[in-house]
Order: C-alpha cells, then structure tokens, then sequence
C-alpha cells in the first residue's frame, strides 16, 4: 500500500475550504492537464456521502475511467472516498481539515495500492507515486487560488 499524505495551508474559512474541495467543478478546473470530466453519477454541486462519481480522464497516455464512492463525510472536519471501478487494485482518499489560526490546515492521506502485483511495485517507484503526488498538489494549489481569492463565490453558489 502506498501513502501520500499532504499538507496545505489556505488564507480562508474551514466551511469554505470542505465545501470546495467537495465540488465537481471545482475538481475539473484542477484537473483541466488531463481533460478529467464527470460522466456518470454526481455530475455537478457538491459531493454527498453515499454519493458516486465517474470521471474520466487522460492519464499516462491512456484515457482511463474511475468510479469513486463518498463513505464517510464529516462536515466540516472530513470526508473520504473510495475507489469503487478503476486502475488501482485500490485506492481510498481522506480529506481532513482543521481550522488553523487565520485559516484552514488541510490534509490529504491517498492511500493506493497499483495492480500487476511486482510490476504495479515497479512502476510505483518509478513513476506513479510521483505522478499521483503533482496530481494532488495541482489540485490543492487550485483549492487554495479560489478559496483564498473571489472564485470561490462561483463555485459554491452554483
């Protein structure tokens, strides 16, 4: 199992910075370099628990689909999500956040586990726990763009 934890700090409210790091809107804009679109369940808005979502999305070369459920949901201190169809053996995304200060602290444990047993290890060390890594940063700096400047108004009164 491999884990990528970050931290990232954001100039803005607790509320503000779950609810935007709940909308599927927001999840495009972030991932605009690898053409990430919903196509199936929750489509718009923000996330929900027990709320399911297709993306798909360019990654590697390759235009792959991943299907994720939202299990948990604590608002505004966390959420999580799961990988439910997709590329990885498995995967599970806990988001957490704190208010911290003039803000908010938030954080993310990805914990993925690549297919093909030896060769999944190989690639993970090579390049995916890397990729998987400028993947999650590029969103939170999004995140952190629209939460701490007007954007988010956008956003979160679609």
């Amino acid at each position: 199992m491999n884990i990528i934890r970050l931290e990232t700090f954001i100039e803005a409210p607790v509320d503000r910075v779950f609810d935007l790091s709940r909308s599927v809107e927001l999840h495009k804009l972030s991932t605009q370099g690898t053409h990430e679109e919903a196509v199936a369940g929750k489509m718009a808005g923000l996330v929900e628990l027990n709320d399911s979502i297709t993306w798909r999305a360019k990654h590697l070369g390759f235009f792959q689909r991943l299907t994720v459920k939202i299990i948990a949901m604590d608002r505004p201190r966390s959420f999580v999500d799961t990988m439910l169809k997709g590329a990885f053996a498995s995967m599970k995304h806990t988001h957490l956040f704190e208010a911290s200060g003039a803000g908010t602290l938030m954080t993310d444990v990805f914990e993925y586990e690549s297919p093909l047993g030896m060769l999944g290890r190989i690639a993970d060390k090579l390049f995916l726990t890397d990729y998987m890594t400028k993947l999650l940063i590029n969103r939170n700096v999004e995140i952190k763009a629209v939460a701490e400047g007007d954007r988010w108004r956008d956003l979160l009164t679609m």
